[in-house]
């Protein structure tokens, strides 16, 4: 399919029909030359502001459906109960370069070239009530979008082409729009310099109005400069000999690209003190704090309030204030009337991730399917007796007496907002709802149910009564404060454990921020919990401490990957409990408590990185393949 500029005019009032229908497009399509009617989108404000709508439509939407995007589905925090390819054939190997699930090369580079197109002719723009404010606002933002769809591409695929401001003609031959990958530290380099370029730029604001909120800031290309330069840190993207083959082609038209390797082969331990550094630019940064409810003693509304409470003071950069319905109704169980299709939710593995409340984490491995437990976190080996325990109060309701295993008792606040569990009362606003996942029970039916039993807590409004209709907003914390402590702990323990020279105050700083973060949720110091660790523990610990506090919120699966760990996390079985084992009603059999497996995921080498699909490759002669595709 090929949309004419015309086309793409005809429809940028319509921005997010525009991404369904050109995402099939091939980013080296040509495109007819309508000189006149492109001519005519920069004579009116409105046009031109459609224009720019349109080259921002190819962001994501972070608060969108999960079903549609691999991050938690493909990631072992997360399953996915419905058919959808696009994690199903990552879970399982079988995924391959004719068939790329969520394959978003394609729209990335549009918005890529929408945003350059817009750039370079927004100036034109004569409308008489246009302001030269709005204007540069606008460009401004492009040139945000633009670094950060290239953003988008390489942590799925590592290093990509660049075109910078490069309009591409497409009136060329195909042999002439051939163009080889770019180094990673190319890449990196250019997403850096955009993004600082964006921060000095006047018309890019600290924070703006009520009315403006969800544009990018001064902070958010902070942000996706600090992310970025910790996976850069990383063993993927820092000396991973599993890329030493991967090179450009031998060719004369690019000579200083040609035959380059593609992946740093040299491990540059320095590169944790420039990520140590940009997260602390956010981290002194005044305009942002970690969340606290009130006067901050509830540990419960302060962890939860990070999703309840718009445009809050922890919360960087969001796409944006959006209804929860999406997120809301595929993971409210369908024992509760009203819409309800209940089939996102943990793994064991995530729900084992959870510290106790008083602050060790209980499970250090497993013999096979037995969880190896710390004996000084006080967990309960005997996991799956039956005792009544107080469940907590949290999300509008009180705290109330429930029978239930020990596995889930005396846990850390994060888990019960994090983790609902079967056998459990499910709150929506003033009514509460028992649930059951056993096998034909009130909250498993056909493919309406979690396949490990377990169901997303935290980004259902527990307030409102989704039975009625009521699902309420979220703005999902795309970028936020709590992140940047944990790059800045993480990279600050590494250059540690590399010996590399950090400026006064940096470790001492690290474990003021960790002391923080987990004070907000009611639990000690991990200095105080752990007082004899080495480096490479609190390394370990502080992995923990990542896949807690930012559950569900998309980097679970960059993280296991970048750290090259996904062989041992995203690799074997699978857990959950006993969804197969058969219940009534609301009741809960003693047979569903049982650790089960409930899917066997593959994970090989060349699954790191996204593979270029086959119909880029045949086209672009001088696009590289990734590692082991």
């Amino acid at each position: 399919m090929k949309i004419s500029i015309k086309n793409i005019f005809l429809l940028i009032c319509f921005v997010v029909g525009l991404f369904s229908l050109s995402s099939c497009e091939d980013f080296l399509d040509r495109q007819e030359d309508e000189k006149l009617t492109f001519d005519k989108i920069w004579e009116t404000r409105d046009d031109t502001r459609k224009y720019w709508l349109n080259a921002m439509s190819f962001l994501p939407n972070d608060a969108g459906d999960f079903r549609y995007t691999p991050w938690l589905g493909a990631s072992d925090e997360g399953t996915i109960t419905y058919d959808d390819s696009s994690y199903r054939l990552i879970n399982f190997g079988s995924w391959n370069a004719s068939n790329v699930p969520y394959y978003r090369m394609d729209a990335y580079y549009k918005g890529i070239r929408e945003c350059n197109i817009f750039m370079q002719n927004v100036d034109r723009c004569s409308d008489p009530i246009v302001t030269k404010e709005e204007l540069a606002q606008w460009k401004v933002q492009s040139r945000f979008a633009r670094a950060y769809y290239y953003f988008l591409l390489i942590r799925i695929y590592g290093p990509v082409f660049l075109v910078g401001d490069e309009l591409i003609d497409f009136t060329l031959s195909t042999q002439e729009l051939y163009r080889p990958r770019n180094t990673w530290e190319e890449c990196v380099n250019y997403v850096v310099s955009e993004m600082e370029a964006c921060i000095k730029d006047p018309a890019m604001q600290d924070e703006y109005t009520d009315a403006e909120k969800g544009l990018a800031t001064t902070g958010a290309c902070q942000a996706v400069i600090a992310r970025l330069k910790l996976y850069s840190a990383r063993d993927l993207f820092n000396g991973n000999k599993l890329y030493a083959f991967v090179k450009n082609p031998v060719m004369d038209k690019f000579p200083e690209l040609s035959g380059v390797n593609l992946f740093p082969q040299n491990y540059d331990a320095n590169k944790w003190l420039e990520a140590a550094n940009a997260a602390k630019l956010l981290i002194d940064n005044p305009l942002y704090k970690l969340y606290r409810d009130g006067n901050g003693s509830d540990p419960y509304k302060n962890y939860y309030g990070i999703t309840q409470t718009y445009w809050n003071s922890e919360l960087i950069w969001s796409t944006g204030y959006k209804g929860r319905y999406n997120m809301g109704v595929h993971t409210v169980p369908t024992a509760v009337s009203g819409t309800a299709y209940g089939g996102i939710g943990p793994t064991q593995q995530h729900v084992d991730a959870y510290a106790m409340a008083n602050g060790r984490y209980p499970i250090t491995g497993y013999a096979g399917k037995t969880p190896v437990v710390d004996k000084e976190s006080g967990y309960n080996e005997d996991e799956f007796e039956m005792t009544t325990w107080k469940y907590p109060a949290w999300g509008g309701g009180s705290a109330y007496d429930l029978k239930a295993p020990n596995m889930y008792k005396n846990r850390e606040p994060r888990f019960y907002v994090n983790v609902f569990f079967g056998g459990n009362y499910w709150r929506h606003g003033s009514a509460q709802t028992m649930v059951s996942f056993a096998k034909g029970a009130n909250a498993n039916k056909s493919h309406d149910y979690p396949k490990s039993g377990y169901l997303i807590n935290r980004f259902y409004d527990h307030t409102l009564n989704s039975a009625s209709g009521q699902w309420g907003n979220i703005v999902f914390p795309t970028f936020r404060l709590a992140e940047m402590y944990l790059n800045f702990i993480e990279a600050v323990l590494e250059c540690k454990k590399h010996s590399v020279g950090m400026p006064a105050g940096y470790e001492a700083k690290a474990m003021e921020l960790w002391a923080d973060l987990r004070d907000r949720v009611g639990l000690p110091a991990i200095t105080e919990v752990y007082p004899n660790a080495t480096t490479e523990k609190l390394i370990e610990l502080c992995r923990k401490e990542r896949c807690v506090e930012l559950a569900f919120e998309n980097h679970r699966y960059f993280d296991t990957r970048t750290w090259m760990i996904a062989p041992q996390t995203d690799n074997g079985p699978m857990y959950g409990m006993n969804t197969q084992f058969p219940g009534n009603g609301s009741t809960t059999p003693v047979e569903f408590w049982e650790r089960t497996v409930f899917e066997t995921r593959v994970f090989e080498n060349n699954h790191y990185l996204y593979p270029f699909s086959q119909r880029e490759l045949d086209r672009n002669k001088l696009l590289t393949q990734n590692y082991g595709w």
